[in-house]
């Protein structure tokens, strides 16, 4: 099995870093060239450039491997899905949380204009890290006396958007994983605070950024809940490139930003209650 995969996937991941070498030279011709002409006609042709890329990986979640992703959601919130700007709270349970985001974009028509809230590592990795800094990609540094006007610059670039985008925030700003599990549940008992499960304790200052700068323009708030039931393997980038299934259930829940609290503090304690509901939901599928 292990080389019939290789013998797959090394060709493919030849094409996806060529490809992906021209798809980069587009949009550098095009940031140059084009952008400061017309920024809406940039953001417009990088849609379109970068999902060719990014279809690759959809396609190495959605075909090669066969991860089976479960969405949950009321009709209304599955029929906005990629039809509205929207500001993503996803746990952070696998290390493919990222693709499942894709393919769920893909699938809701909006791929080429997601967008996270990333490590600034991630903008050097080859290809992949290039498209997404050209695709305005928020990079941070874990520091917030660093990291509170980049936000708020790149929130605010964000305001003449032409397309519905979708930005994901990781609020839990880490993997899960049972080691820091303990150590959050160590840090609620010392601090009173209800005892993680299945999630990790919220880092609210950038949340809290995020619906000050956008709370005019972005209209909802996607409370994301991935879990991955026990029958399942947990996905990985292994697992996928050895064509390995798993299964992901993804609860999705819509929030009109305009009923968030006016405070920073109220709009914190609304993250922190929100994970509180998340514990049940994953414990539930899990």
């Amino acid at each position: 099995m292990a080389i019939a995969a290789a013998t797959v996937i090394v060709p493919l991941g030849i094409l996806f870093f060529i490809s992906g070498l021209f798809v980069n030279l587009i949009q550098a011709v095009c940031f140059v060239l084009i952008r400061p002409l017309s920024k809406k006609t940039y953001r417009k042709i990088n849609r379109v450039v970068a999902e060719l890329l990014w279809l690759q990986l959809v396609w190495l979640v959605d075909w090669w491997a066969g991860v089976k992703i479960n969405v949950f959601a009321d009709n209304e919130s599955f029929s906005l899905m990629g039809k509205e700007h929207a500001l993503l709270l996803p746990n952070h349970r696998s290390d493919i949380d990222w693709l499942v985001g894709w393919v769920l974009a893909q699938r809701s028509g909006c791929l080429g204009s997601s967008i996270a809230v990333m490590k600034k590592s991630s903008k050097f990795l080859p290809v992949i890290g290039w498209s997404m800094w050209f695709s305005e990609y928020l990079f941070l540094e874990r520091s917030w006396a660093k990291d509170e006007n980049t936000i708020k610059a790149g929130l605010q670039r964000l305001r003449d958007y032409p397309q519905p985008f979708w930005l994901a925030l990781f609020v839990e700003g880490t993997r899960f994983t049972q080691a820091k599990l303990v150590a959050a549940q160590e840090y609620a008992t010392s601090q009173g605070l209800p005892i993680p499960r299945n999630v990790l304790i919220p880092r609210t200052k950038g949340f809290v950024s995020a619906v000050s700068h956008m709370r005019s323009f972005v209209p909802a708030i996607y409370d994301i809940t991935v879990a991955i039931p026990k029958s399942s393997p947990s996905p990985t980038m292994l697992r996928l490139f050895k064509g390995q299934s798993s299964v992901v259930h993804v609860h999705i829940k819509r929030h009109l930003m305009k009923e968030l609290p006016e405070m920073d503090e109220a709009v914190a304690q609304w993250c922190k209650d929100l994970f509180v509901e998340k514990v049940s939901i994953a414990h539930l599928v899990l």
